[in-house]
């Protein structure tokens, strides 16, 4: 899954045309204290907390919805 994660965060990035010093940025602005520097590095390893993915997620705007696959 770890990799699945990084792929996800690389995507957006991309589609999104927002390099790491902007998600900084963007993150800061949310209330989340990373450098570019650390975000590259945590994307990268792709061993991040499902809390950083969150604050990522948000910083992006992107919505989160979870589907029960029971229910599907």
């Amino acid at each position: 899954m770890k990799q699945e994660a990084k792929k996800f965060i690389q995507a957006e990035l991309l589609k999104r045309e927002i390099k790491y010093p902007q998600l900084a940025i963007k993150m800061e602005h949310k209330g989340y204290h990373y450098s570019a520097n650390t975000i590259r590095t945590k994307i990268h390893r792709g061993s991040f907390s499902f809390s950083f993915f969150l604050e990522v997620c948000d910083s992006l705007d992107i919505d989160i919805i979870c589907l029960d696959k029971n229910k599907l």
